[in-house]
């Protein structure tokens, strides 16, 4: 229960630190209303959505690493660790980020039964690489250092930087063509009624209608460059460790893993985290494609 209202409090504080934040920019910005009486002034629209579609994709990267670590319960493996499970990790984090040529990544554990890991970070030299304790447990240490090669290669090719910016743009295009479109309809609908109130009433239900049906349109975008980055990653995991390792941890994942997210992950850390085999009817809105596929990629590009 503690947990729960504690993962609460941190939605609403990051919301309202996004909120405020936004605010303060428009204000700074001196951006004015985009609805007048003259009708939709499409600059002003235009900064407006582009601000807060890009803003709080930014200001959840910023805060990514910090929102992992306690919305998850991450700790962190330190150099003096004992565990000798958790000293591997570390090891190979150390290792592989060598061959990257990366600043070294914060290493941590969090527990949970499910078998998973996750990189997170605003920037490479700011990052983070957590394992859950069902993957050290469930995983040879073989199959464990080519999943950690599958983070490091999200971090070396900036995946978390891109995709917030691809969410960004994505968002921004959705709030400008919903409102556009609200606009235009509950202009013509209200066109022989002189009444405001009521033109600003529609133009808010058609907002609302148009933004659901955008952001689904937009996630099949976002989904579809998320799985091309996830055949990359894995193709940067074999690299590190090998094409072998690659599928034998695949494999393994596809055996062993629990459906679901652990319950405590939020929506924000899904796109870096090793998912399952997703049912044909999620595909097209997966972040990962199905594991098989991903193994006959492998397959297919480094034959032997």
């Amino acid at each position: 229960m503690l947990s729960t209202f504690r993962r609460i409090g941190l939605f609403l504080i990051l919301n309202i630190v996004i909120v405020l934040s936004v605010s303060l920019l428009l204000k700074v910005l001196n951006v004015q209303p985009y609805l007048t009486t003259y009708g939709l002034n499409i600059t002003q629209l235009g900064i407006f959505c582009f601000v807060w579609g890009m803003s709080g994709a930014l200001i959840s990267l910023m805060l990514s690493r910090k929102t992992a670590k306690w919305i998850l319960g991450v700790r962190l493996i330190e150099a003096h660790e004992r565990d000798n499970d958790l000293n591997f990790v570390r090891r190979i984090v150390e290792r592989q980020a060598a061959a990257l040529g990366l600043p070294m990544p914060e290493v941590g554990i969090f527990e949970t039964p499910v078998v998973n890991a996750f990189a997170t970070g605003p920037s490479r030299s700011r990052s983070l690489v957590a394992v859950s304790r069902g993957l050290i447990n469930n995983l040879s240490h073989e199959e464990i250092e080519a999943v950690i090669g599958h983070e490091m290669s999200h971090i070396a090719n900036g995946d978390m930087v891109t995709m917030t910016l691809l969410q960004g743009v994505v968002n921004a295009f959705v709030m400008f063509l919903a409102r556009v479109l609200a606009f235009a309809l509950s202009a013509a609908g209200n066109r022989k009624e002189d009444s405001r109130s009521s033109s600003n009433g529609s133009f808010y239900l058609f907002t609302f209608v148009f933004e659901i049906i955008f952001m689904l349109l937009g996630s099949l975008i976002i989904a579809a460059y998320s799985r091309y980055r996830e055949y990359r990653a894995d193709a940067g995991g074999a690299e590190l460790s090998s094409t072998s390792k690659m599928i034998k941890a695949l494999t393994s994942l596809g055996r062993v893993h629990d459906s679901g997210l652990p319950k405590q992950a939020g929506q924000s850390l899904e796109a870096f985290m090793i998912r399952g085999n997703p049912s044909r009817l999620v595909q097209l809105f997966s972040t990962h494609p199905p594991i098989e596929k991903r193994i006959e990629r492998l397959k297919s590009s480094y034959p032997g």
